[in-house]
């Protein structure tokens, strides 16, 4: 059928209904964006200004930091505005933008954790041809992949989108613009584009999941020829990792490997995978992983105690 749009904005219905309760996540979501832009921020400002980007490790720690902040952004500041306001509106081209921006980042995210596992499994699988195997050209390579490949996925989505009729009515059932919500309120059959979608996500999660899967099956095989301060070492750090994979990729795949249908959770699920995993990867990091917490120590009780003996 012929494209027919009438639909020049959307309007969402944002967490609830409920002003009291709108405005009580008003505040609680103000805080955990600050605590995102803080606690990604410091993991940044640490590797820049302690010159850490040699280090394989650090070096994409500090991008899944800017791509966690890049993501949080594209959905949290417009509901935390919305939560206060009476009338909730997108513009028809700010929703395709947050569509592409959510899958975008979001893909990257997906993708930078498979190599960060990758990167693991070489520094404990292959610790004398480390530096070797993961020097900066193959860092930069690995990287600029992400961003391609998180880059190719949301044109995707997109693309299927757009091509879709809207004629009425412009509701969103959510807080943000996302490929479901969108695809019920086009006027035509969106069975075959529904497929499509999940197969394209699906596709990236469950081949990143195996990636992932085989790398730490790989790793926890190797420990056991190591010493216990080489195995307490690399589950430091591999610890970490595994926490952010699952708190990422179980919601994820909650959302994106399933048909077409909505559950009255998806809001509440939607909410953990874009804020409260970008908030709590910074904490996990900081918390669990040993070389982490002994960088911020060297580079910010340096800085102190250079300021200190300065006055």
């Amino acid at each position: 059928m012929e494209k027919i749009n009438n639909v020049t904005e959307f309007i969402f219905w944002g967490l609830s209904q409920n002003l009291e309760i709108e405005e009580v996540c008003f505040v609680v979501f103000s805080v955990f964006y600050i605590v995102i832009l803080l606690g990604n921020l410091l993991i940044m400002l640490t590797v820049y200004v302690g010159n850490l980007f040699k280090s394989p490790m650090y070096f994409f720690l500090s991008y899944l930091s800017f791509v966690d902040i890049c993501y949080s952004s594209v959905t949290a500041p417009k509901m935390i505005v919305d939560l206060l306001a009476k009338r909730k509106a997108i513009s028809y081209v700010g929703c395709m933008l947050q569509l592409f921006g959510v899958h975008f980042f979001g893909c990257t995210e997906i993708f930078l954790l498979t190599v960060m596992a990758y990167d693991r499994y070489v520094a404990i699988c292959k610790p004398l041809h480390y530096m070797t195997i993961m020097d900066q050209d193959r860092c930069n390579k690995l990287l600029l992949g992400t961003w391609v490949g998180g880059f190719l996925h949301s044109i995707i989505q997109v693309a299927l989108v757009v091509q879709l009729p809207f004629c009425g009515p412009s509701e969103i059932d959510h807080y943000f613009c996302d490929v479901h919500p969108v695809l019920k309120l086009a006027c035509t059959d969106t069975y075959v584009v529904g497929v499509v979608v999940t197969a394209n996500s699906g596709t990236i999660a469950l081949g990143s999941f195996v990636i992932l899967l085989i790398s730490y099956s790989i790793i926890l095989v190797s420990l056991r020829k190591q010493s216990a301060e080489g195995r307490r070492k690399a589950l430091s750090t591999c610890g970490s990792h595994v926490a952010v994979v699952i708190i990422f990729f179980g919601p994820c795949t909650f959302m994106y490997m399933r048909p077409d249908t909505t559950f009255s959770e998806d809001k509440m699920v939607a909410i953990f995978y874009t804020i409260i995993t970008p908030m709590l990867n910074p904490l996990i990091y900081t918390l669990r992983n040993a070389e982490v917490k002994n960088a911020m120590k060297k580079v910010w009780g340096g800085k102190v105690f250079w300021k200190a003996n300065a006055k």
